[in-house]
């Protein structure tokens, strides 16, 4: 690895941009601006040119250009539920909240609506 590109990765405004998954890109670059996301968008296409993540900083870019306003946040920091290990909140699941077993009844028993008659 050249110094070049190590100095270019230093310079983006997401550290570990080269490591973050496809799936987290969205949330993480809502926060950046045009300009933020236009130094994305030229490292992306000279070093890794993944048309997925090529098509989330462009989608992202025409967002800002049409009017959006970049959120509060931080690029650098990771999402809340991913932060703390999972989504926040819902329910434990354990052999008390689950439901019911089901057995669906076989074919062609008279009881069972779903079978035409």
């Amino acid at each position: 690895m050249s110094d070049e590109t190590s100095a270019q990765r230093d310079a983006l405004p997401i550290p570990d941009y080269d490591h973050l998954p496809v799936t987290g890109l969205g949330h993480r670059i809502r926060s950046l601006s045009a300009e933020q996301l236009g130094t994305l968008l030229t490292y992306e296409q000279a070093h890794g040119d993944r048309l997925p993540v090529l098509q989330v900083l462009q989608a992202r870019l025409t967002e800002l250009e049409d009017g959006a306003e970049p959120s509060d946040g931080d690029a650098a920091g990771l999402a809340p539920e991913l932060a703390a290990g999972g989504a926040q909140g819902g329910s434990a699941v354990s052999p008390q909240t689950q439901g019911p077993t089901i057995n669906p009844p076989s074919h062609g028993v008279p009881t069972n609506p779903a079978q035409p008659r």
